[in-house]
Formats: structure tokens, C-alpha cells, sequence
């Protein structure tokens, strides 16, 4: 059996680790938002883990850079990784963190061919209502004229910009807060989409199914009803041939 690349064994062994960090990261970006009166040692650890998770992707960037066959090839189809991993550096604010660490976790995510469409698509509508109400509410709760000042409003928040209900008794105020909901406007119509197209093709399929299903029994009639007229054909044969000998006999 021929070994898989350096570059696949890798991230299949690497996989998990990644995921489990990236648990990590949630939990350091929610902590200081959900208790904003945390000591400043708690920020800081908070702070530190963010850092450390980010560093481990990038290190693991460079790694599968390292490994592929083609580096060149890998750059180009893996350019959003590169983008995510270099994000942070370019202004390092915990929301780009947030974007990048999103980024890379789905990058990883959608090489895995154990996940599955369903699992995937459900992870992300997860995540995205998570961190958006997280990251509204840290960027909103200041705000003067913010209506977003607790969490249960974030997420009631993020609910009704990712279904693109907008009942409009909570919105963001601030340039990034508005940002943010577009980015969730837009990633909610896709995840939507992708739910849509995935029960599309999970009827279809089931209707091929049972297509082929009804040809392959129409054909299997089809091939009995022959086998019975030959049948038929080869007993009427011998009996006209007994008669005959019966014939000759009596005369």
C-alpha cells in the first residue's frame, strides 16, 4: 500500500490537537468579555493563550509549507491560511485574532474528510453565533448610544442578523459592531444556502435511490417473464414431440 505524503500525515495527526487548542482560544476570548471585571493577571493569561493558539497555527502553516511537494502550489490554494496567519501581525487587535483563529480552524476543518457536510455547516453556525455575540458585545458595551450590554442581548442579536430576521430592538452602533453584523448577514445567508442545497440533495438522492431501485426490480420482471415464455415455449415443445411419438406408436 503506497504511504501517504509527509504534508497528509501530518495534519491528519495534527488535526485534533489544533481543534482542542482552538477550544482553548474560545474559552481566552470569552472569559475576559463574559466577566469584565476579571482581575488583570486573568486578562493577561486570557491575552497569552489568544497568542499561543495563534502561534501554533502559524507553526503548523509553516510546517505543511515545509512538507508539500509543491510549495509554490501550496501557497496559491492556501492562500486564506496565509492570510490568516499573517493577519494578526499587521495590527494585532483580539478581534483580527478572532477572525484569523476562525479562519485557519475552518481551513483544517474542510481538509478532514471524516467531516461531514452536516457536521461541519452545524459547527459553523455555532461558532459564528458565539464569537459574533461575543465580539459585539465587547465592541458594543461601551458604546454611548449602544443597546447591546449584556450577552443575552449579543446573542439575541446575533440570532436574528445570521436568520436575517432583524426585528431591529437591538443593533450596533460603532463602525466595527456594523461590520460585524455584515459579516454574519452574509455568512447566515450562505450557511442557509448550504442547509438548503445539502436537504436538495439528500431528496434527490433519495429519489435516485428509489429509481434505481424500481428499474432494477421493472428489469428483473422483465427477465423472469422471458425465462417463463421460453420456459412455456421449451414445455409445449416437448409435449407436441410426445404427442408425435404417442402418434406413431398407436398407428
Amino acid at each position: 500500500m503506497k504511504q501517504a505524503p509527509a504534508q497528509v500525515r501530518w495534519e491528519r495527526h495534527t488535526q485534533r490537537p489544533l481543534f482542542g487548542l482552538a477550544m482553548a482560544f474560545a474559552v481566552a476570548y470569552a472569559v475576559p468579555i463574559v466577566r469584565p471585571e476579571a482581575s488583570r493577571a486573568v486578562v493577561d493569561v486570557c491575552l497569552a493563550v489568544e497568542w499561543v493558539v495563534w502561534g501554533a497555527f502559524a507553526l503548523d502553516y509553516v510546517v505543511r509549507l515545509a512538507l508539500a511537494e509543491d510549495r509554490r502550489e501550496f501557497v496559491r490554494t492556501h492562500w486564506l491560511d496565509l492570510c490568516a496567519v499573517v493577519l494578526p501581525l499587521v495590527q494585532p487587535l483580539r478581534l483580527l485574532r478572532l477572525v484569523s483563529t476562525l479562519l485557519l480552524v475552518g481551513q483544517r476543518a474542510r481538509m478532514a474528510s471524516q467531516v461531514r457536510l452536516t457536521t461541519y455547516v452545524a459547527g459553523a453556525v455555532v461558532g459564528l453565533l458565539m464569537f459574533g455575540s461575543l465580539a459585539v458585545l465587547s465592541v458594543e458595551r461601551d458604546s454611548p448610544n449602544g443597546n447591546i450590554k449584556t450577552l443575552g442581548d449579543a446573542v439575541w442579536w446575533s440570532f436574528t442578523t445570521m436568520t436575517t430576521v432583524g426585528y431591529g430592538d437591538h443593533a450596533p452602533t460603532t463602525g466595527v459592531g456594523r461590520m460585524l453584523a455584515v459579516g454574519l448577514m452574509l455568512s447566515g445567508i450562505a450557511l442557509l444556502g448550504v442547509v438548503t442545497a445539502n436537504i436538495a440533495a439528500w431528496f434527490i438522492s433519495r429519489f435516485e435511490m428509489d429509481d434505481v431501485e424500481e428499474r432494477r426490480q421493472t428489469e428483473a420482471i422483465r427477465v423472469l417473464t422471458e425465462e417463463v415464455r421460453a420456459l412455456r415455449a421449451e414445455v409445449a415443445a416437448l409435449s407436441g414431440e410426445g404427442e408425435r411419438v404417442s402418434d406413431k406408436r398407436v398407428g
